[in-house]
């Protein structure tokens, strides 16, 4: 539903995205990544219509965001960064007035106010609630119209452990019938809500994938953490180094008490296990712990952004 075809945004001399391309279907929730700077909220505004792009097309459900602006945006639901409220206005009074701007009524308001758990205040004064509370209810006037595609700007921006839960549960759900894209820097809430992810750094796209397969591009994805005693550690670390399946050893030498590390392998499969288990049958070592890492994201992160947090967006 939204196809972004060789997108570009320069600032002057500075080019904020290059040349992107990426398409996002009904049912997927996609996470936006990269560090400051990188591009992410220019890309998300370019998509919403809010600022012009310098090259390239953006396609809304089929509807062109430059040319056909008021199609495209009546089927987007956007929380910026930093959504602006009418301070003096009660929360409710603020969602009938904006419901009103888009042709909506009280049944649509009242659902905006129980799907974002906002009923607690919903007669109190905006510049009375706290960062959380705001946060919600900029969150419930992006959802006012039921829109297809919601595009969320760090949407659990100054919430509480919980709220976030709860706004991670929420986006989780409504992305089984949408379309979702929302930046984070909160690498956990992807593998929380995400069907998908794109890192973007310096204004291009460098990975693209499900969480898992991102996950598996870390140099950890794949390791053999272990626990093993009966021998110095020394001598483990030794024996591990040496088999056929091992690229590396890494971890701490207890002594004479044993080895705790991990293994990386040299190549995918699960040989390496297989030969630590004979290994340590072998030389009557006691095999404590063994379990194969799945890879972070965060170590993906890092290895493949190059973050310069003198920028921002």
């Amino acid at each position: 539903m939204i196809e972004v075809e060789h997108l570009t945004k320069r600032f002057g001399h500075n080019t904020a995205v290059d040349n992107i391309s990426f398409t996002v279907k009904k049912g997927e929730v996609l996470g936006f990544l990269g560090p400051n700077g990188a591009g992410k909220s220019t890309t998300m505004r370019m998509i919403t219509g809010y600022i012009p792009p310098t090259d390239g097309k953006i396609s809304v459900d089929g509807a062109d965001v430059v040319n056909a602006p008021i199609v495209a945006k009546a089927k987007i639901g956007y929380l910026p960064e930093a959504a602006p409220l009418y301070a003096d206005m009660t929360v409710v009074a603020f969602l009938r007035f904006m419901a009103e701007l888009r042709g909506k009524g009280e049944e649509d308001v009242e659902r905006a106010l129980d799907t974002c758990f906002l009923d607690p205040v919903r007669n109190q004064n905006i510049d009375t609630l706290s960062k959380g509370y705001r946060h919600r209810t900029c969150l419930a006037q992006s959802i006012l119209h039921d829109p297809d595609i919601l595009i969320l700007d760090e949407p659990t921006d100054g919430l509480d452990p919980n709220q976030k839960q709860e706004v991670r549960s929420l986006i989780k759900r409504m992305g089984e019938g949408k379309v979702i894209i929302f930046s984070t820097h909160i690498l956990e809430e992807v593998e929380a809500a995400c069907t998908r992810a794109i890192i973007i750094d310096q204004g291009r796209v460098v990975a693209d994938g499900t969480p898992d397969e991102l996950k598996a591009r870390s140099r950890g994805a794949g390791a053999v953490a272990v626990r093993i005693t009966g021998m110095a550690g020394s001598g483990i670390r030794s024996e591990l180094a040496g088999l056929s399946g091992a690229a590396d050893v890494l971890g701490d030498d207890k002594g004479e008490n044993g080895f705790i590390g991990k293994v990386l392998p040299a190549k995918s499969g699960d040989s390496l296990s297989k030969e630590i288990f004979e290994l340590c049958k072998q030389k009557q070592l006691v095999l404590e712990e063994l379990h194969v890492e799945p890879g972070r994201l965060d170590d993906v992160f890092r290895e493949i952004t190059v973050a310069d947090t003198s920028l921002s967006e």
